[in-house]
């Protein structure tokens, strides 16, 4: 017996028990559906989270400064110089200040609006692309002008998209609009689009504080990132000797290897956990297979006796038990594709399962059913036929 009798053999065999042969399915279903579900969210996840961090600049530096009390050892005439005196590693730096203060546009308080004061560099080290206007400008900076740029929330749900021109009132001054950013990520109340950026020095002001704990470092490149850092570091180093809590440095490259390890053991967890599934599958598969043999003990003793070989009769099983997680995985891939689209679109990220998850899950489903099949379809190989034949 070839393998197209076998395996028109085996699709009449689940014809003919549907009910059976669709809880025989279930385990593998399960199974393949969970993985190729798992799979799309967690590379959904990872690109979102790639792209963020894309977003932010993955040559970014940010570097915090606690200090030690009152010392004032590092000023933001410093940390220029430090990137004027290593232009091949560091490509720009801004200040970081963020403004506690009571924001108005019209009539309207700003509850969820954040306003940050920078430097004229910001908008480089953020790759922000102006859809309107200009950015903040070194004259804006020195002369403490009061101008702000607007995120694209803020100028579409407060401007109406018409925000160049208009006036914010920012800790009782007002200050005229000269620039509108392009949505950037995360478009809503509170998002990275619904800032207002004004020149540090206003905000050093409007804080009451001239001393700057926050700045944004732009490495010259990816590969110049371990560069700068370690400049970044040197200089604080001098400046704080070897108090570890004085200051802090983020690099955005090395939080993005620690996130996308962290996410590719989370997921490898998941997948195992989801491989379960396939294993229960495949032992309800054998058990049916098992009960299958029995129930056609005097077939396989007609069969014998006409001729057929023990590796046509394990062929045949193997193959029926092949063809019954074929099916299960065929079915498992469709409920697979469809939860991980609904489950993509409740979470807000975008989960469409690759081809080659479609493929390991098919072809791990179609040999589990082969493994878990291969002891019924021995047993069956190795009967007797006589005795096959007196089975009742």
């Amino acid at each position: 017996m070839d393998f197209r009798q076998s395996f028109i053999l085996a699709i009449k065999s689940l014809a003919t028990s549907k009910a059976r042969a669709a809880l025989t399915m279930l385990g593998i279903i399960i199974g393949v559906a969970a993985v190729i579900v798992i799979i799309s969210l967690g590379d959904g996840l990872t690109d979102m989270v790639n792209e963020n961090f894309e977003n932010m600049g993955t040559n970014l530096l940010m570097v915090s400064i606690m200090g030690r009390g009152t010392d004032e050892a590092v000023t933001e005439e410093d940390m220029f110089q430090l990137a004027l005196d290593n232009p091949q590693a560091i490509a720009a730096v801004s200040p970081v200040i963020s403004c506690m203060s009571r924001n108005k546009i019209g009539g309207e308080v700003l509850t969820s609006t954040s306003v940050s004061g920078v430097s004229e560099q910001y908008a480089d080290i953020k790759s922000f692309t102006l859809t309107s206007g200009r950015f903040l400008q070194y004259a804006d900076v020195f002369k403490m002008g009061k101008v702000c740029v607007i995120g694209s929330y803020v100028n579409d749900e407060y401007f109406q998209g018409k925000g160049l021109g208009g006036t914010v009132r920012i800790g009782g001054d007002n200050y005229t609009v000269v620039g509108t950013l392009e949505e950037k990520a995360g478009y809503g109340r509170g998002s990275d689009d619904d800032y207002i950026y004004i020149p540090y020095t206003n905000a050093q002001r409007l804080s009451g504080n001239a001393r700057t704990n926050m700045y944004n470092f732009s490495a010259a490149s990816a590969e110049n990132t371990k560069e700068a850092q370690w400049l970044i570091e040197d200089k604080l180093q001098r400046a704080y000797g070897d108090d570890e809590n004085a200051y802090m440095i983020i690099s955005m490259s090395e939080m993005l290897g620690i996130m996308s390890t962290i996410q590719d053991t989370m997921l490898s967890v998941l997948v195992a956990i989801a491989g379960i599934s396939l294993l229960v599958g495949g032992i309800g598969i054998m058990n049916i297979m098992l009960v299958s043999v029995t129930e056609r003990t005097r077939e396989i003793g007609i069969r014998k006796s006409l001729g057929a070989k023990q590796k046509d009769i394990r062929s045949q099983f193997i193959i029926e038990a092949g063809t019954t997680s074929a099916v299960g995985g065929v079915i498992g891939i469709l409920v697979g594709i469809t939860a991980a689209g609904i489950a993509g679109n409740a979470l807000g990220i975008k989960a469409i399962p690759s081809v080659t998850a479609i493929a390991v899950s098919f072809g791990v489903s179609v040999a589990v059913g082969v493994i878990f099949g291969y002891l019924p379809a021995n047993k069956a190989a190795k009967l007797n036929p006589i005795d096959a034949l007196r089975y009742e």
